[in-house]
């Protein structure tokens, strides 16, 4: 998963500033609620993002006014599920008291308009690509059916080239599919290039599933890893995806997610290096809505001019994912996952944590304990919610020897409203309904580094280059 400031998020704050004005007198929407809009959530509520309402003016703006109060009051929005007492988090995106108060008093006064002349300059939104591509790489076309049985499109993995010729340093990376509405996610690694290889042929594991969709451990492993299996491949093609172990190389990767679109590492003053002639894994997973599409996905990346200072390396973890250790009961409304966890092996500084779980995910915890004995929560994030995956920032510096332990519960009860069957047992899997734990994180370190020996863990993937 990428490790990032958020490229949206880094457009919106970078571009304007809300104004800190009192709430004394009246509060308009041309003066006082326009700038804060601007500053936290036109990124999402303007046309073609995932937000289902613009608020780009005051027309569109003006008849959520009273839910606008009712979701900033409660935190619903902006979406930030970090509990302040920890981090520290760079890109917390939770509104000031102050912009609270404003929205509050101008839906509580009727919402007026003000005068435009007191509006801020019009935000210039980028559309399509957020980060200017120096390349453009191509990724897989893919046909996403209308209806499929019990609505399941297995996940697919696809190698393509890369097309660099030379050993190159990206410093940030967007993934572009064609229909974002069926897109759940699509996450790239990068592999050395194999002879026997063949592009853009989609490997997949054909799980044997229930009348709910869901895998059945008596069959087999609920969860076969990001594209294991070669159903439509004859063995050769999938041993060009897959090394020794099973696995496809690169598991650690870059992601497209709503809400959570690009990487960028300049702020960090750092790049990731792939090398000379490596290929591009591409993991690809959609979720049909009933019209029949071809996704044809493209991936962009900016280039660095020269080798930077710092390297950056993606991370991913996991609990463990066979059904006799993760199987969470029926009707538990708080169960306890088994850990993840992680050894440094190397002083890194850790920039970037993103927990991922699916409906059932309730709450989550991140803690280093360091060489010395001493522990620190580095997030908390005690409301969980997938809709929203969140990536959150910061700045740790961690010495060699410290350990990093992600703890999480979940809700298979019918309080969770997102539940889509409380009375049964939930493995590890990759649809939305089964479940997952496995957090992404992203860390710094010297540029000679090397990526694939930085951390010691029962299940961990990385994807720095070579």
């Amino acid at each position: 998963m990428q490790s990032q400031l958020a490229i949206a998020g880094l457009l919106a704050c970078g571009l304007v500033t809300a104004a800190d004005v009192s709430t004394s007198g009246p509060v308009t929407f041309s003066k006082d609620v326009l700038p804060i809009l601007q500053k936290n959530c036109q990124t999402c509520h303007r046309p073609g993002q995932i937000a289902p309402m613009s608020f780009l003016t005051y027309q569109a703006t003006r008849p959520w006014a009273k839910a606008m109060k009712a979701a900033v009051v409660t935190g619903k929005m902006p979406p930030w599920s970090a509990d302040p007492h920890y981090g520290p988090y760079v890109n917390d995106r939770s509104l000031k008291q102050n912009d609270i108060d404003l929205i509050v008093k101008w839906a509580d006064s009727g919402a007026p308009e003000g005068d435009p002349k007191d509006a801020p300059p019009v935000v210039q939104w980028p559309e399509g690509w957020l980060i200017q591509p120096d390349i453009i790489v191509d990724g897989p076309v893919t046909n996403v059916p209308a209806t499929p049985k019990n609505n399941v499109v297995e996940w697919i993995t696809v190698i393509m080239p890369t097309g660099f010729t030379k050993d190159t340093w990206l410093t940030s990376v967007q993934i572009r599919p064609e229909h974002a509405a069926v897109t759940h996610h699509i996450c790239i690694g990068y592999v050395p290039h194999k002879p026997n290889v063949k592009y853009g042929l989609g490997v997949w594991a054909d799980l044997a599933r229930d009348d709910e969709g869901a895998a059945m451990p008596e069959k087999g492993p609920t969860f076969v890893g990001r594209g294991l299996g070669r159903r439509g491949a004859v063995d050769a093609d999938a041993a060009a995806i897959f090394d020794e172990s099973g696995t496809p190389g690169g598991s650690a990767q870059d992601c497209y997610l709503p809400g959570n679109v690009a990487a960028d590492y300049r702020p960090l003053n750092a790049a990731k290096l792939i090398p000379a002639g490596y290929d591009i894994v591409f993991n690809v997973h959609y979720t049909p809505n009933g019209t029949a599409v071809t996704d044809h996905v493209k991936v962009g990346f900016t280039v660095a001019k020269e080798p930077p200072r710092r390297r950056y390396v993606s991370l991913l973890i996991s609990a463990p994912t066979d059904a006799k250790t993760f199987a969470i009961p029926a009707n538990d409304p708080n169960w306890q996952s088994p850990h993840a966890e992680a050894t440094f092996l190397e002083d890194v500084e850790l920039v970037y944590m993103m927990p991922h779980m699916h409906v059932r995910g309730k709450d989550t915890t991140w803690t280093l304990e360091y060489p010395d004995g001493r522990k620190q929560v580095t997030l908390n994030v005690p409301h969980y919610d997938f809709n929203w995956q969140l990536g959150y920032d910061t700045s740790i510096k961690i010495p060699k020897g410290t350990k990093l332990r992600v703890d999480a519960h979940f809700d298979n009860s019918v309080t969770n409203k997102f539940n889509p069957n409380p009375n049964r047992t939930v493995y590890y899997g990759q649809m939305t309904w089964e479940e997952m734990m496995s957090p992404f994180f992203g860390v710094v370190v010297d540029r000679g580094t090397d990526a694939t020996k930085l951390i010691d863990s029962p299940v961990a993937f990385v994807s720095g280059g070579a």
